[in-house]
């Protein structure tokens, strides 16, 4: 009988602790997530690094009642101290290369977007100037509608509509290249 009594503690104890943990997650769980989160920007990542505190929680149960400061604020220093070991962790490691199939390679090739760059430059040089100069000073330079239209002296509903056509010739003529490339 005697091995009965310290199966029924070990349990009660556990339910206990069991209890503690979750009191703790209900009181200060949003505010650990939060905490995470903006220490990690990635909310997954918090979940972890909440769950993690909670465990560490469960494990050091006397420094939750040491009476040297509020719960909540060991419960955050222990998600602080998480993401940083997890991100010293991660610095002091290679970087991990992602997996691919065999025919991807690991680091994309930019010959692709190249080939498009030097595409979409031709089909910019054979548009007529009004209409590239409308798409530099709003697309490249920014401006708005307004101001394009003070800068090239047109009225506002002129620029919109010449780059609604430029736009519209852009695309005509980049989606005649992609129908020809898959016929040839």
């Amino acid at each position: 009988m005697a091995t009965m009594v310290p199966s029924r503690t070990r349990r009660q104890r556990n339910d206990a602790d069991e209890a503690i943990i979750r009191a703790l997650f209900t009181e200060h769980g949003r505010a650990m997530l939060g905490y995470a989160t903006s220490l990690t920007n990635d909310r997954s990542a918090a979940e972890d690094v909440v769950q993690e505190a909670l465990v560490r929680a469960w494990r050091n149960p006397d420094a939750l009642v040491n009476g040297k400061g509020s719960v909540r604020g060991w419960l955050l220093t222990v998600v602080r101290n998480i993401v940083i070991d997890r991100s010293r962790a991660r610095q002091s490691r290679p970087a991990e290369v992602r997996e691919s199939p065999a025919h991807e390679p690991v680091e994309p090739d930019h010959a692709d977007r190249v080939t498009q760059r030097l595409e979409l430059m031709g089909a910019l040089e054979r548009l007529p100037a009004h209409h590239r100069d409308v798409l530099e000073c709003v697309y490249v330079l920014g401006h708005t509608v307004n101001e394009t239209a003070e800068k090239l002296g047109v009225p506002p509903g002129t620029v919109k509509s010449r780059a609604h056509h430029a736009l519209r010739t852009l695309r005509e003529s980049t989606f005649r290249k992609e129908v020809q490339s898959n016929e040839g």
